[in-house]
C-alpha cells in the first residue's frame, strides 16, 4: 500500500480507540457498561445491529459466491433484512419490555440455572470461535493486500506479519470495547457504518464508470449470472435461512442487547426495523463490486476447482485495489476491519455482560456496582484475550473454522427457538428446550459429517440429504417447539416470574422520560466532517481524480454539519 493509505488506517485505528476513551467517561456502572444506561438512540442500535452481521468473512465469503453464482448471493443476503423486519415486528419491544439487565437473566427466569449455564457456555465458545476465525480473516486480508500473498500463512505455521495484525487489531478492539462498553460498542458501529458504504459507494462509482455502466455489466454478464436461485442455494434454503435468522436476531445474545439499550419498547422495534430496512436496500450495493468484477475479471475457461477458489476470494479485494485512489485502499482496509470489529466487540460486550451479572455476581453476598464495573472490565479483557489467542491458533486447525461456522449454523433454531417461544408462549417449558437442542443438535451434527447417508438408490433420500442441514436445523426444533407448546398441560410455572418482570418494568416505564442521550449525534456528526475533511486531503496525491473524491467528501461533511445542526431531531423518543 501506498504511505498514504497506512496513514488512513492508522488514523483510524487510532481514532476508534479515542472514541473509546471519550465514552468511558459515560460509563459509571454496569447498566452503562453492559446497556448504554438504557439511553442509547434508536437508531443507533439498529445500526450497530446491522453492523453486527458483518465481518472480514462477509467479504471473502459473500464477495466469492457474488462473484460465482451471481445474483443469488444478493438474494440470501435479503433474508436477513425479512428476518429482521419478522424481528422487528413480533419480538424486539417485548424483550424491552421485561426490564432485564441481560438476555442470560430471562433464560434464567424463564427456564432455571441449568439451562442459563448451558446456554452461557454452549453459545459462549463458538461465537468466541467465530470471533477468532473472523479476526484471522481481517489480519489475513491486510497482510495480503500490504506485503502479498506470500507473506500470508499457510496451515500449521504463522508468519510474524500476521501475528503483528492479529495482535494490532484485536488490542485495538478490546481497548475501546473495555473502556467505553456498548456506548463504545454502539458509537464505533455507527462510524463503521459510514466508513464501509462510503469505501463502497466510492467503489461502485469508479468502477461502473470504468466499465462503461450498468447496461455494459448486463450485457457481457454471463449466463444464468443474474437468476435469483441457483444449484443448491434453493427457494427452499431461502426459507430456511429466513427462519434461521429470525430466530438469530429475535434471540441471540448480541441483538437482544440492542434491544435493551434503548429507552423503550417503541425503539427496540424502531431500531429493528430499520436494521431490516437497512438489508433490504444494502446487499444491491456493496456486493456490487465482486458482481461486476466477474464481467471485468472472467473466470477463465477450464479452471480448476482451486483456481477458482482463489479467485473468488480475492474478487472482493482486487476489485477495490483496481479503482480506489491513492489513500482509499486504506480507507476500504478500515472499512474492512470495521466490519470484523464490529462482530468481535459485540460478541465481547455481551458475554462480559452475562459472565458479570449473571455468573459472577450471585456468588457474592456483597458486591458493588463499582465492583461490578470492575469485573465487567477484566473479563472483557481475558474474553478479548481468548479472541486473539483461537486467532493465532487458527492454522494449526487445519481450517476448522469453517467447520465451526457451519456447526453453529446448525445450532441457532434448536438453541434459540425454545428461548423465543419462551418469551412467547405462557406453555413452553424447560421439556421443549431440551428436545429440541438433545435432539436437533446431534442429529445435524451426525449428517454434517456424513455419519447418516442416504441410500444409493434413493432418489427422494438423495433431495432430503441434501436439504438435511436445512430440515434438521430449523423445520426439526420448529415442530418440536410447536408441538411442546400444543401438548402443554396449562401455563409453566415459571411463567409467573416473567409476569412479575413486566409488570415491574411497566411501572418503572412511567417513570423515565424516554429521552435517549445527546452525545451519539455529536460524535456521528464531527466524525463524518472529520472523514469528509480527511478525503479532501488526499485529492494532491490523485491527480486527475480531484473531482471524483471531492464528490463524496462534501457530501459526507455536508451530512455531518446537518446532523450537528438538528440534532434534536435524532434525539425524540416518544412513549410507546
Amino acid at each position: 500500500m501506498h504511505p498514504a493509505d497506512w496513514t488512513v488506517l492508522s488514523l483510524y485505528l487510532a481514532a476508534t480507540v479515542g472514541v473509546g476513551v471519550l465514552l468511558g467517561r459515560k460509563v459509571k456502572n454496569p447498566s452503562d457498561l453492559f446497556a448504554a444506561g438504557g439511553a442509547s438512540p434508536w437508531w443507533t442500535s439498529g445500526l450497530s445491529a446491522f453492523m453486527t452481521m458483518f465481518s472480514a468473512n462477509t467479504f471473502v465469503v459473500w464477495g466469492g459466491m457474488a462473484y460465482e453464482h451471481g445474483m443469488v448471493a444478493i438474494m440470501v443476503n435479503l433474508c436477513y433484512g425479512v428476518a429482521a423486519l419478522l424481528a422487528g415486528y413480533t419480538v424486539a419491544g417485548k424483550w424491552k419490555e421485561l426490564g432485564i439487565r441481560t438476555p442470560a437473566e430471562f433464560v434464567e427466569r424463564r427456564f432455571g440455572k441449568g439451562a442459563l449455564h448451558f446456554y452461557t457456555w454452549s453459545m459462549m465458545i463458538f461465537r468466541m470461535v467465530g470471533a477468532g476465525g473472523a479476526l484471522y480473516a481481517i489480519a489475513t486480508l491486510t497482510v495480503t493486500v500490504t506485503q502479498g500473498s506470500e507473506k500470508v500463512v499457510g496451515v500449521g505455521s504463522m508468519t510474524p506479519e500476521l501475528v503483528t495484525a492479529i495482535l494490532v487489531f484485536g488490542t485495538v478492539v478490546v481497548l475501546y470495547t473495555m473502556l467505553g462498553g456498548l456506548w463504545a460498542v454502539l458509537m464505533t458501529d455507527v462510524i463503521q457504518f459510514i466508513v464501509l458504504n462510503l469505501a463502497v459507494l466510492i467503489v461502485v462509482a469508479l468502477t461502473l464508470l470504468d466499465l462503461g455502466g450498468l447496461g455494459e455489466f448486463v450485457a457481457l454478464a454471463p449466463d444464468g449470472f443474474l437468476s435469483l436461485t441457483s444449484g443448491r442455494y434453493t427457494w427452499f434454503f431461502l426459507f430456511g435461512w429466513v427462519a434461521i435468522h429470525y430466530f438469530m436476531i429475535g434471540a441471540e445474545f448480541a441483538f437482544v442487547q440492542r434491544y435493551l439499550c434503548v429507552p423503550t419498547p417503541r425503539d427496540a422495534r424502531r431500531g429493528t426495523l430499520l436494521f431490516g430496512v437497512m438489508y433490504l436496500l444494502s446487499p444491491f450495493l456493496w456486493l456490487l463490486p465482486p458482481l461486476l468484477w466477474r464481467v471485468q475479471s472472467p473466470i477463465p475457461e477450464g479452471a480448476s476447482d482451486n483456481m477458482i477458489r482463489v479467485l473468488k476470494e480475492a474478487a472482493y479485494l482486487e476489485s477495490c485495489r483496481h479503482v480506489l485512489p491513492i489513500g482509499m485502499v486504506g480507507l476500504m482496509m478500515a472499512a474492512m476491519f470495521s466490519a470484523t470489529a464490529s462482530l468481535i466487540s459485540s460478541q465481547l460486550n455481551v458475554f462480559s455482560g452475562v459472565l458479570t451479572h449473571d455468573i459472577y455476581r450471585p456468588l457474592k453476598a456483597l458486591v458493588t456496582d463499582r465492583g461490578l464495573l470492575l469485573r465487567g472490565r477484566i473479563f472483557t479483557v481475558l474474553l478479548g484475550g481468548l479472541i486473539i489467542g483461537i486467532a493465532l491458533c487458527i492454522p494449526m486447525l487445519g481450517g476448522a473454522e469453517r467447520v465451526i461456522i457451519s456447526i453453529t449454523e446448525l445450532m441457532v433454531v434448536p438453541l434459540l427457538a425454545p428461548i423465543l417461544f419462551g418469551l412467547l408462549s405462557r406453555n413452553i417449558n424447560l421439556a421443549a428446550l431440551w428436545l429440541a437442542a438433545g435432539l436437533g443438535i446431534p442429529l445435524g451434527l451426525l449428517l454434517h459429517f456424513k455419519l447418516i447417508t442416504p441410500p444409493a438408490d434413493s432418489t427422494l433420500g438423495q433431495w432430503f440429504f441434501d436439504q438435511s442441514k436445512t430440515f434438521v436445523g430449523v423445520v426439526l426444533p420448529l415442530i418440536i417447539v410447536v408441538i411442546a407448546h400444543l401438548r402443554a398441560r396449562g401455563i409453566d410455572r415459571r411463567w409467573g416470574q416473567i409476569e412479575t418482570l413486566r409488570a415491574a418494568e411497566d411501572a418503572a416505564e412511567g417513570q423515565r422520560s424516554g429521552r435517549p442521550d445527546a452525545a451519539p449525534v455529536h460524535i456521528v456528526g464531527w466524525s463524518m466532517i472529520i472523514l469528509g475533511a480527511g478525503m479532501t486531503c488526499l485529492i494532491p496525491l490523485n491527480r486527475g481524480q480531484g473531482g471524483i473524491i471531492l464528490s463524496f467528501a462534501l457530501p459526507v461533511s455536508a451530512i455531518g454539519i446537518a446532523m450537528l445542526s438538528g440534532s434534536k431531531l435524532f434525539q425524540s423518543s416518544k412513549k410507546p
